[in-house]
């Protein structure tokens, strides 16, 4: 349940931004589909910090998921603040800042490497064992911690709205699986799964690409085939999906195969679905602890390349707000609804009915 505030409180950046009526307001997870609407303390920058008033908060399959589990196993343990994709404007700021200012319009990325650990020395950013997160994007105020602000912090252009440029770090995370991917133009690529960070895929790689896409919703394959997919398929028609991508792709399987649901038996599909000498790139995060079954004589002998993909990199990060600037892919396509906060619990239910794929919170 999702549940309204009933006290209010003071706001120590009142000389900063326009005085409300109503209480300071963030969604707080605390377990599995249990998010809560409650009243925060007034955000305050602290050393190098800074903090934005949210103007759209994109909602992503991730979220979806930690709603469901109750948690994640990188980014967040409940009770925590909810949410990480966001774009806004400046209101506070702390003093010892001197590149932004009051009034700028910037979206964070939800994390930054440390930039000095075994991993971030070898430029394995996303491995970095060190990783700051943050969360709390469904709110009407944001504070981003020092290290976001150094690394991963970013001017959006005027012509870009909010909701736009809050996908920066989903689209961030999907030009990292491509670079993954040993991905060739002309290549024959298989994906599994039609959600919004599937959909960036094809819309990405499809232009230059055979691209097929195998999903369970019939309005998200019609937005994947306007992103270029060659053909689509709804799986629940298709009684053997690696055989229909032999089939396909002249009796051999798919150059390169993405799985982007987060379903063991997705992963183990994916496999089934590649050429001797494919890339399966295992994008989509599965629960704890499951396990898939791999045949290794197919591995081995078919000299597959199995890439688990997790997160972004500044480098992407930098490369996915470019992309979204350009106004050449209609990213907007994935952008079904707006709502305010406090319809946030509604929003979840018609994610998880697949009624919607992308939502913009605007608190």
């Amino acid at each position: 349940m999702l549940h309204s505030p009933e006290r209010y409180c003071h706001c120590k950046i009142r000389s900063l931004i326009e005085v409300r009526k109503l209480p300071l307001l963030a969604a707080l997870l605390y377990g599995k589909e249990d998010l809560r609407l409650e009243t925060i303390d007034d955000p305050t920058p602290g050393n190098g910090e800074i903090v934005i008033e949210v103007g759209a908060a994109t909602t992503c399959g991730t979220d979806l998921k930690v709603w469901r589990r109750g948690g994640h196993a990188k980014m967040l343990k409940p009770p925590t603040l909810f949410g990480h994709e966001a774009a806004g404007r400046i209101v506070a700021i702390d003093k010892s800042i001197t590149n932004w200012k009051i009034g700028d319009r910037v979206v964070a990325n939800n994390s930054a490497p440390c930039l000095s650990c075994f991993f971030c020395q070898r430029k394995e950013f996303s491995l970095c064992t060190d990783l700051s997160f943050n969360n709390g994007t469904f709110a009407q105020y944001l504070k981003i911690p020092s290290a976001i602000v150094q690394h991963n912090l970013l001017p959006i252009p005027d012509h870009v709205p909010d909701a736009i440029a809050s996908m920066t770090e989903p689209l961030a995370c999907v030009l990292h699986g491509i670079a993954r991917s040993n991905y060739k133009p002309n290549d024959r690529i298989v994906l599994l799964g039609d959600g919004a960070i599937g959909l960036m895929f094809v819309a990405v790689m499809a232009p230059k690409t055979e691209f097929y896409v195998f999903g369970g919703n019939d309005d998200r394959l019609a937005i994947a085939k306007k992103f270029g997919a060659a053909k689509t398929f709804n799986y629940r028609q298709i009684p053997n999906v690696p055989e229909a991508v032999k089939e396909l792709t002249d009796g051999w399987g798919a150059d390169i195969v993405i799985e982007a649901t987060g379903v063991p038996s997705a992963w183990e599909t994916a496999i089934e679905c590649a050429r001797p000498g494919a890339t399966v790139n295992l994008f989509g995060g599965c629960p704890r602890e499951t396990k898939i079954s791999v045949n290794t004589e197919q591995l081995h002998y078919n000299e597959l390349t199995l890439k688990g993909v997790f997160h972004n990199t500044p480098e992407f990060v930098r490369s996915a707000l470019e992309l979204l600037a350009s106004r050449t892919i209609p990213f907007e396509l994935l952008v079904s609804d707006r709502q305010p906060l406090q319809n946030l619990e509604q929003v979840f239910q018609d994610m998880e009915q697949r009624k919607v794929i992308k939502v913009a919170i605007e608190p």
